[in-house]
């Protein structure tokens, strides 16, 4: 077997003395050491309104200076060394050495971290001021996000040496070759700035998607995620918000309900007054049920040998309505039992002859 090695030049590190090794530790120890006790003061000594409104900003500006003070430190110590300086690729004049990859590096998360300050600790007071919504709060941050995220790689590119208007020339030639390829990714990303705009949804938001009701946690330029209350997130594709019909439940009440498939032949009024006296009695008194609207009961189609029945109670959220159909479902199996009601039987209830489902008691 044989095996193939990459040749590491480390002839840099002898240039590296002990004594600037020393220096560029011990500084960044003292970094260290002074966040620490900043954090250990304010987290032993602050009062409630400081905790809340203060805290967080001073944290945010001690994870910036420490970040940012280890990366200057590096270049401050080690600034007089060639191979920090020296080209280790040239393309057409342009050359790049690590100190250009660690500026640009220090240009894009900087303007990545201002920009995330910026909408979380300024923004917000502007959007207070003007009663701003929040889906248009989430549109403005992120519209300034990508703006200064734009502009940040604008700025890297010129500083490497590489035109935008070659980038424009390349993406043009690439576009021929696989725009069938990502023509469902272009329409996702103009279907995400599409929302953002005109917002048709907006986060927070609760939407119905293939039959399951979540809300819009996040809006991105390429999908939406949406929480699926103890099913986990939906990872939706844009395109399917502007194409498809979206059913929005947040200005509507949630409905715990449970289907009742009855035969041909027993009183449904009957079952219907039963059900809703049920619901009144056993379910209504319950955690997370709302008083009105009241408990209904409704007939939802008709079919060769049966009739559908749909009960629905009003909950208060997402969470409450798996847990009150869950009880609803062993309340109406009890009632079915005492009853003696006959529900349409299964395919496999069919098959095996089984004269009649019993609960468990």
């Amino acid at each position: 077997m044989v095996m193939l090695t990459i040749p590491v030049d480390l002839s840099f590190l002898k240039e590296i003395s002990l004594r600037e090794m020393m220096f560029f530790f011990g500084c960044l120890a003292l970094i260290f050491l002074v966040k620490w006790v900043i954090l250990f003061v304010l987290n032993r000594f602050s009062s409630v309104w400081i905790t809340q409104h203060v805290a967080p900003l001073i944290r945010s500006l001690l994870n910036w200076i420490s970040f940012y003070g280890t990366i200057l430190l590096f270049l401050f110590t080690f600034s007089k060394k060639k191979w920090l300086f020296t080209p280790f690729y040239e393309s057409k004049g342009v050359g790049i050495s690590l100190f250009l990859i660690i500026v640009v590096f220090l240009v894009i998360t900087f303007a990545s971290r201002l920009a995330r300050a910026f909408t979380t600790h300024i923004m917000p007071y502007f959007y207070d001021e003007f009663q701003i919504g929040s889906g248009m709060r989430y549109t403005f941050d992120r519209l300034i996000y990508y703006t200064m995220m734009v502009v940040a790689l604008v700025i890297s590119f010129r500083m490497v040496g590489l035109s935008i208007g070659k980038f424009g020339l390349l993406f043009s030639a690439l576009g021929i070759g696989v725009g069938f390829g990502i023509r469902n990714v272009a329409a996702n990303f103009v279907s995400g700035i599409i929302i953002l705009f005109e917002r048709p949804i907006e986060v927070g938001e609760f939407v119905e998607i293939e039959g399951k009701v979540g809300r819009i946690q996040t809006i991105k330029l390429r999908s939406t995620d949406v929480i699926v209350d103890k099913e986990g997130t939906l990872v939706v594709p844009n395109q399917y918000f502007i194409e498809q019909i979206i059913k929005s439940r947040s200005g509507s009440t949630i409905m715990a309900d449970v289907k009742l498939e009855v035969k041909y032949g027993v009183d449904n009024e009957r079952i219907a007054d039963l059900l809703i006296k049920t619901m009144k009695e056993k379910v209504i008194p319950m955690d997370g049920v709302l008083p009105a609207p009241e408990p209904n009961v409704r007939y939802t189609k008709l079919d060769s040998d049966h009739l559908d029945l749909l009960v629905e109670v009003p909950v208060v959220d997402l969470e409450a309505k798996l847990d009150i159909e869950n009880k609803m479902r062993q309340i109406i199996a009890k009632l079915i039992y005492e009853h003696g009601m006959e529900l349409k039987e299964s395919e496999e209830t069919e098959k095996t002859s089984n004269p009649r489902w019993k609960p468990d008691t």
